[in-house]
């Protein structure tokens, strides 16, 4: 199994370091930034973002918000010294979680771990859906393992179909995928996600109109099978 890849975003030299060294112990891979400048950059590949509030320029609140537009399902836990509510409230806009300072490392990776879990960043590189399809998440391919040949999906199918994956057996509602997939809020009777998931049956199910992997939960939204 690679390691999680965590990027840290942490002012305080002191702290970055006994973070850093401590995460790294325990088997993730950490990336340590000073500054929020420019992150939008460092997000490729990452599992989990560490966000300081009280930085230097940019301050946490304003970077997590544009970390959250760039890269919607990647979970953000805050870590500051600010403990009022308003502050949580605010953090919790966009991000997954808050720790205050001073915290255990203990926690951190406990709340780590469940960021993780709840993101799917915990799933294999290679899944199966149905009886022929196989989904390479590190290359980015579905296969069918049928023909043989690679299911082209558009940019947008792609997403929503690792949303899913990232909540395997779970039902979704249309506004949970929506702001997952689009960052933001979904507007009711938009039928782009149905033509989305239409398109995405045609091409991985063996019967659209009867589909085994996407599966309509009624009244509520969709699942995947795996």
């Amino acid at each position: 199994m690679r390691a999680k890849r965590i990027l840290f975003i942490e002012d305080n030299q002191d702290i970055g370091r006994w973070v850093q060294e401590e995460l790294e112990m325990r088997g993730y891979a950490v990336r340590w930034m000073l500054s929020g400048e420019n992150v939008e950059n460092e997000i490729q590949g990452s599992h989990v973002v560490i966000l300081d509030i009280m930085l230097p320029g940019l301050d946490g609140f304003t970077v997590g918000q544009r970390l959250k537009k760039a890269a919607p399902s990647l979970p953000i836990l805050l870590l500051s010294a600010r403990a009022a509510v308003d502050d949580k409230l605010q953090g919790l806009q966009f991000a997954d979680d808050y720790v205050t300072k001073p915290f255990h490392l203990d926690e951190l990776a406990a709340r780590i771990e469940v960021l993780l879990r709840r993101s799917g960043a915990g799933l294999t590189d290679r899944i199966k859906l149905g009886q022929h399809i196989l989904v390479d998440l590190t290359g980015r391919t579905v296969i069918n393992e049928r023909t043989g040949g690679e299911v082209n999906l558009t940019g947008k199918e792609y997403q929503i179909l690792e949303c899913f994956l990232r909540h395997p057996n779970q039902i979704l509602t249309q506004e949970q995928i929506w702001v997952a997939v689009w960052g933001e809020s979904y507007i009711n009777g938009d039928k782009a996600l149905s033509v989305h998931i239409r398109h995405l049956r045609e091409k991985m199910e063996q019967d659209p109109n009867a589909p085994e992997i996407i599966q309509t939960v009624r009244g509520i939204g969709y699942r995947i099978k795996i």
